[in-house]
Parts: structure tokens; C-alpha cells; sequence
């Protein structure tokens, strides 16, 4: 067994020891989730309140928290399972309620960086705020359309990776830049492959219409004089 299977067993092992705990208690998974959220503002403090003097130390908080934060993320979904508590509307809040944590983390680094004097990546932080939701959207959006939208690479756990191991390494200047950029082909990607499914979706009901009428046609029996 390599380190990496090791390290990823244990973590398995520690995640359902959790989800059983709390399974335990008949929690509701909705309670998990909104918990969450109020750890990802407590990350969006620490990034808002961090200064030029303490801002390697205050961002170290900060990604210690989100990954408190991811915890729960993990957990509310499996505990709504082990506890046959699954509901739409809990799929729906679990949307919704990321949502508001993603933003809550960027509203801290634009505070951060306002106050810094940072006007670039005040720029640059409301940008990949707006392009994280626009990733959500555009798969939400085209899948009313759509069977399926889950094409590109930024997904709310990569750009949650990025944005801890930005506060950990004190890299987040990167980190916000290559959000940014990836955030943006995901979105675009997302248009393309939407277009091109409903294009071939349409051309589809087209054909149905066309032989359905063809056939209406056909059994039209002439009219003999």
C-alpha cells in the first residue's frame, strides 16, 4: 500500500467514525450544512479583519477554519443517508447554502484587499466571486435544459482547494488569478456544450415532428371518385 492509499484510508476510516457519531444524535442534515456556512464566515472574518502586519497569520486562520468548514460539506449529504433523511428540498438547500458560503469567502478577501489599498485585486477578488457563482449557474441553468452539464474543471471543491491552500502558503495573489482564468473556460465551456446539446436536442424534436407528421399524412386514405 503506498502513503497516498494509507493517508486516504485513514481519512476514510476518520470521515465515517464522524458521519456515524453524528448519525447517532438524529441530527438534521440541513443543521450540518447551515453549520457550514457559519464556519465559512468565520473564515470570510478572519480574511476581512487581516492587516499588512498580521496577514500571513490571519489567512492561516482563515484556511484552517474552511477546512473545518469542508468537514461538514462532507459529512450533512452521508449523514442525510445513514439517517434516511433525504429530502429534494435538502438537495436544493445544500446548493443554496454554498452558494452563500463561496461568496462569504470572497467578500472577506475584498474586504481584505480594500483595505490593503489593493485596488487590482479588489478587481480581481469580485471578479472570481461573480465567475464561482457563474460556474454554479451555467450547470444549474443548462441542466433545466439539458440531461446532464458537468463538463470543465472548477467545481466549488477545487476552487475551495485553491482558496485554502492560497490562505495556508500565503499565495492567494495565484491563486485568485488562476480562479479567475479557469473559472472563466469552465463558464464558456459550459455555454459551448449547451449550445451544441440543445442545437442536436432541437434537430431531434424537429425529426420527431417531421415523421410524426409524415405519418399523419400517410394514413390519410385517398378520397376515390
Amino acid at each position: 500500500m503506498t502513503w497516498t492509499n494509507a493517508v486516504g484510508r485513514t481519512c476514510g476510516v476518520l470521515l465515517y467514525k464522524i458521519v456515524d457519531g453524528l448519525a447517532l444524535t438524529r441530527i438534521n442534515p440541513n443543521v450540518l450544512t447551515f453549520l457550514g456556512l457559519v464556519i465559512n464566515i468565520v473564515a470570510a472574518v478572519f480574511f476581512g479583519f487581516a492587516r499588512v502586519d498580521n496577514q500571513p497569520r490571519m489567512f492561516l486562520y482563515a484556511g484552517l477554519v474552511i477546512i473545518g468548514a469542508g468537514i461538514f460539506d462532507m459529512v450533512d449529504g452521508r449523514v442525510a443517508r445513514a439517517t434516511n433523511q433525504v429530502t429534494i428540498f435538502g438537495g436544493f438547500f445544500d446548493s443554496v447554502i454554498d452558494r452563500y458560503s463561496d461568496v462569504a469567502l470572497f467578500f472577506g478577501l475584498l474586504v481584505y484587499y480594500a483595505r490593503a489599498n489593493r485596488f487590482l485585486y479588489v478587481v480581481l477578488a469580485a471578479f472570481v466571486m461573480v465567475s464561482s457563482v457563474m460556474v454554479s449557474y451555467t450547470r444549474a441553468r443548462a441542466e433545466s435544459l439539458i440531461t446532464s452539464c458537468k463538463v470543465g474543471f472548477m467545481e466549488r471543491p477545487e476552487r475551495i482547494v485553491l482558496i485554502i491552500i492560497g490562505a495556508l502558503f500565503n499565495r492567494m495573489a495565484p491563486v485568485l488569478w488562476i480562479a479567475a482564468v479557469i473559472s472563466t473556460i469552465t463558464v464558456i465551456h459550459r455555454i459551448v456544450y449547451t449550445y451544441q446539446q440543445t442545437t442536436i436536442l432541437q434537430a431531434s424534436v424537429a425529426l420527431q415532428a417531421q415523421a410524426q407528421s409524415q405519418s399523419a399524412t400517410s394514413e390519410v386514405s385517398p378520397v376515390s371518385g
